[in-house]
């Protein structure tokens, strides 16, 4: 499939099949867009302009550069586990509104994980990871800093235990920070691959979704615990996560607030809820889009300046990125990758938990549903039809399946919401990508 798009005064034409991004002049974007059926404007454009356009296009082709076959094998997902979630608390010190996770609790009782059952989690996993040497662990919740010393002796025991077996864990908190004192600073750069702190932005922002559990305002805790991380973290990977509701469409300045604000890797995601004043609705749409470009491109402008800063969902890889067959087999939950929760029940992932139709197992039992995991194997960018006709599926695998699921009723069916924000931002990290090697090229 050959894309054709325009930003600014920009024309681009992206090849799926062979994942190339090809800059081009008004006169070939607008020869496409007449051959594509993107345009019923009659070509201004004399026989020789023509012919030189088509000669330019087929050597392309004959380089396997455009108008390339596009794959269709699904390779067969691999039944070695790699990764889980663990939910080391299902209890929160914050209540945000927006909280997928019921505030916390993931609709039932608050509760904490004992370190006998995450050490359970933790041999299930090496027990299931066949040849796998390299082990993923996200401590999450709730909130995990309310549980850090159980944290502390998992990972100390996963260490020891992985050692013995040839293989090597990687771990990774995601915390709100208001309990990220001197001592969980000092851990997590010892111990933690990265490190996920939620923040969305201006404190106006922030403060009007995401309380304490009294009620109160968290952002002023959070912002400088965060710096103080950050200052001590050094080359290791960390990033601050954001997200926006229906209440903060204008998110653009709140990803900037956070540059400014020496966090120089950001995320922010759109919310994920259905409740009406925060859900972000179809009619926000055109204004949502509007804030990508504007992002994108003070994005470039502050790279150009040699204040960059890494934004996570402008970061198109075409050239290393994930292969093929992994962008094709999509995400891993429910079959690589799952998630436990403080008893010990075993999820597809974090948003499937609770969702007692989604109940896999359990740590201490050791074993699987097959028939689950057998849906979670099977299910891939090829069993999304409406995926067929857009270019980006091999970039964006067909969405999220829990969300899918959540707002559509079927992993299959991409969430129509968020495949236009994906779209989009795609879009953007092509500009941003091209732009960036224009630069590199200028200054060579």
């Amino acid at each position: 499939m050959v894309h054709i798009f325009r930003y600014k005064q920009y024309n681009y034409i992206y090849d799926s099949g062979s994942g190339s991004l090809h800059e081009c002049d008004d006169r070939t974007y607008a020869y496409l867009a007449n051959k594509l059926g993107k345009s019923s404007e009659p070509l201004d454009m004399t026989a020789e302009e023509i012919a030189e356009t088509e000669r330019d296009l087929k050597s392309l082709e004959e380089q396997g550069l455009l108008f390339a076959e596009e794959t269709k094998v699904h390779p067969p997902k691999s039944d070695e586990v790699k990764a889980l979630c663990i939910h080391i608390c299902h209890d929160c010190n914050l209540r945000c509104r927006y909280c997928f996770a019921d505030e916390g609790a993931y609709h039932s009782a608050r509760e904490f994980m004992s370190e006998e059952t995450a050490k359970k989690a933790i041999d299930f996993l090496i027990a299931n990871s066949g040849n796998r040497k390299v082990l993923e662990v996200d401590f999450f919740g709730g909130e995990p800093l309310m549980c850090l010393d159980t944290i502390k002796n998992v990972v100390y025991y996963a260490k020891e235990e992985a050692a013995k077996r040839g293989k090597k864990f990687l771990f990774t908190t995601t915390t709100n920070a208001l309990l990220l004192d001197d001592d969980a600073i000092r851990f997590f750069n010892e111990e933690m691959e990265n490190v996920v702190l939620s923040l969305d932005g201006r404190k106006e922002v922030h403060d009007a979704i995401r309380k304490t559990k009294n009620g109160k305002d968290s952002f002023d805790y959070v912002i400088e615990n965060i710096k103080k991380f950050v200052k001590s973290r050094g080359d290791k990977h960390y990033y601050v996560r954001g997200t926006f509701t229906a209440k903060n469409l204008d998110f653009s300045k709140d990803v900037l607030f956070l540059a400014d604000n020496g966090f120089d890797s950001i995320s922010m995601e759109p919310v994920v809820t259905d409740i009406d004043d925060l859900a972000i609705k179809e009619e926000h749409l055109p204004v949502i889009l509007s804030e990508y470009e504007k992002l994108c491109d003070e994005y470039l402008a502050r790279y150009e300046r040699g204040e960059g800063f890494n934004f996570f969902h402008f970061n198109v890889d075409l050239e290393g990125g994930p292969c093929l067959s992994k962008r094709v087999s999509a995400c891993g939950a429910g079959n690589e990758y799952f998630s436990v929760a403080p008893n010990g029940d075993i999820y597809p992932c974090h948003q499937f938990v609770g969702d007692k139709k989604f109940l896999m197992g359990n740590v201490y039992e050791g074993r699987l549903n097959g028939d689950i995991r057998s849906v979670f194997a099977e299910n891939c960018l090829f069993t999304r039809e409406k995926c067929d006709s857009c270019f980006a599926k091999f970039i964006c695998s067909g969405g999220c399946s829990a969300n899918n699921y959540h707002f559509e009723g079927d992993m299959n069916r991409p969430y129509g919401i968020t495949c236009e924000m994906m779209k989009k931002r795609i879009e953007c990290g092509m500009h941003v990508l091209a732009r960036k090697k224009a630069l590199k090229n200028d200054k060579a």
